[in-house]
């Protein structure tokens, strides 16, 4: 069975970290560009990151560049999303998606083929 599981999400204080573990089973990441995404309650679904698997190349969106890092961990098929000096604006439901192309389009993977069921960060005092 082909999935992404992501974990790690939580109730944090603004200036707090967090960080998101994106899991793959049924296939392989390495040869897959990774991003994350999030959807706050009546926005839009926006990217927030990703990761290149042709030479592991990073991307952020201006909101969370210089506070959030994401990498990877081939041997064990998954993807991080390290938060660091959270704000209440980055809360959301954050999601992991993966790409069968070795590149980002920009901060996002073009074309996702598979998405993972998401995991709630909330970011108040």
């Amino acid at each position: 069975q082909v999935q992404l599981v992501e974990s790690g999400g939580g109730l944090v204080q603004p200036g707090g970290s967090l960080r998101l573990s994106c899991a793959a089973s049924g296939f392989t990441l390495d040869y897959y560009a990774i991003g994350w995404f999030r959807q706050a309650p009546g926005k839009e679904r926006e990217g927030v990151s990703c990761i290149s698997s042709s030479d592991g190349s990073t991307y952020y969106a201006d909101s969370v560049k210089g506070r959030f890092t994401i990498s990877r961990d081939n041997a064990k098929n998954t993807v991080y999303l390290q938060m660091n000096s959270l704000k209440p604006e980055d809360t959301a439901v954050y999601y992991c998606a993966a790409d069968f192309d070795a590149y980002c389009s920009g901060y996002v993977p073009l074309r996702p083929d598979y998405w993972g069921q998401g995991t709630q960060v909330t970011v108040s005092s």
